[in-house]
């Protein structure tokens, strides 16, 4: 991907997602470019915001991937989610004053600050920005219940085939052109961490599934071979193409 311009010279990548389920206006377009404030550089491997920090914002990913993890007492790490340009993330810890986990930069990344007390005021004046925010968050919930399902039912092929397939439908939102190739920043053991896998097992993984036909990789690039296939072999739903909006409030004329 293209490394994002500075904020003044650039739309967000929030706004951009958020125009993929919804039409905004001219005023909803500024309250929410308005809400974000400066912008910071994160370089891959690097912690954005540890778990039980106190934090009184959320931040925008603009460019770049990160993941959320919490550390288990044995040292090890689980990786709950992984995060892409036009994500508001933190949401996780807007009930609280302490993070509720660690974000960390898969990838060299830009993001820029959405403070609460600006997500209050963008809710206050733009209930269906809000709304759309609600409606957003409630789909990667069930996102996650979903990957959640595939960890504990599911064989390690079709683990790895919902993950691949579920990063492939989120970049569509916002990644102009992805259609069936993405570039995958992860290492084995970030997709093992998320997967309930060692770093051996999702190598096998991987041969296994271009040994079948299912895949092809070259470097980063990883090409899905046979999506309806895929969908059909894990019982795959896109969460992320399709939200309803027809519920949001009307607007004031």
């Amino acid at each position: 991907m293209m490394l994002a311009s500075p904020l003044g010279f650039r739309r967000s990548a929030l706004t951009r997602r958020l125009s993929h389920y919804l039409t905004l206006t001219e005023a909803e377009d500024r309250a929410l470019e308005a809400a974000e404030e400066r912008e910071r550089r994160v370089t891959a491997g690097e912690p954005l915001v540890e778990a039980s920090q106190p934090i009184d914002r959320l931040f925008v990913v603009q460019h770049g991937w990160l993941h959320s993890s919490v550390r288990l007492r044995d040292g090890g790490r689980q990786i709950l989610r992984f995060h892409y340009p036009g994500d508001l993330i933190g949401v996780s810890s807007i009930a609280w004053s302490q993070a509720a986990t660690t974000l960390t930069a898969v990838s060299d990344c830009i993001v820029s600050e959405l403070p609460k007390t600006q997500l209050g005021r963008l809710f206050a004046a733009q209930g269906r920005i809000g709304g759309l925010l609600y409606a957003i968050a409630a789909a990667e919930s069930v996102a996650m219940s979903d990957r959640l399902t595939a960890i504990g039912r599911m064989n390690a092929i079709q683990r790895l085939a919902t993950l691949l397939l579920d990063i492939t439908a989120r970049l569509r939102v916002t990644a102009g052109g992805v259609v069936d190739t993405i570039e995958l920043p992860l290492t084995q053991a970030d997709i093992g961490d998320a997967l309930g896998l060692t770093k051996v097992h999702v190598n096998r993984t991987f041969r296994e599934m271009e040994k079948r036909g299912m895949i092809s990789r070259a470097g980063r690039r990883l090409k899905i071979l046979d999506e309806p296939g895929l969908i059909d072999f894990t019982g795959f739903v896109d969460r992320h193409a399709v939200i309803a909006t027809d519920w949001l409030p009307p607007l004031l004329g």
